[in-house]
C-alpha cells in the first residue's frame, strides 16, 4: 500500500503522518508498515539538537497509526463516518534509540476485537532489533459525535 492509499485510511497529515508504506497485511490479523526516519522531521529541531533521537511517544504513535490502518482494513469502516481513537497504551518498552537515517518496521497484530474496541500488540524494529514494544487499544467513534 503506497502513501496515496494510506491517506485514504488515516486522517493524519504532515507533520503528524508517521506511516510511509504498508508492506503486507492480513485483514483481521497483522500488518507490517514502514516509517522512514529523516533528519528533516520537525521534531528533531528540539529533540535533541545535540543528538537527534525520535521521541518514544512518536514511535508508539506510528504503531498506533499502523494499527488504525489494520482495524480499518479488518472492519466495515467508512472514512467519512468514523475514526479510530487511541484508548490506551500499556506495557510500552523502549529498547533502542531511533535516529535519523533509520527505517522503522512497524508490526501490529490484533489481539482482541469486540464491537468497536480493538486491542493490538505492536513492535517497532530497526535493523532487525526491537526499538519498542507496546500494547494498545483503540475504539471506533463517529466523526460527528
Amino acid at each position: 500500500m503506497n502513501i496515496q492509499k494510506i491517506l485514504e485510511y488515516l486522517p493524519h497529515r504532515f507533520p503528524f503522518l508517521l506511516v510511509d508504506r504498508v508492506l503486507e497485511y492480513v485483514p483481521g490479523k497483522t500488518l507490517v508498515a514502514v516509517k522512514n526516519v529523516s533528519i528533516n522531521e520537525p521534531f528533531f529541531a528540539g529533540h535533541f539538537p545535540v543528538k537527534a533521537v525520535m521521541p518514544g511517544v512518536l514511535i508508539v504513535e506510528a504503531l498506533a497509526q499502523a494499527a488504525g490502518i489494520l482495524a480499518s482494513l479488518s472492519s466495515e469502516w467508512q472514512a467519512d463516518e468514523s475514526l479510530f481513537y487511541l484508548g490506551s497504551i500499556d506495557n510500552a518498552r523502549f529498547k533502542k534509540m531511533v535516529v535519523p537515517g533509520d527505517q522503522l518496521l512497524l508490526n501490529v497484530e490484533i489481539q482482541k476485537h469486540r464491537a468497536q474496541v480493538w486491542k493490538f500488540k505492536g513492535t517497532a524494529l530497526v535493523g532487525g532489533e526491537i526499538a519498542c514494544v507496546a500494547e494498545m487499544t483503540s475504539a471506533e467513534g463517529k466523526v460527528n459525535s
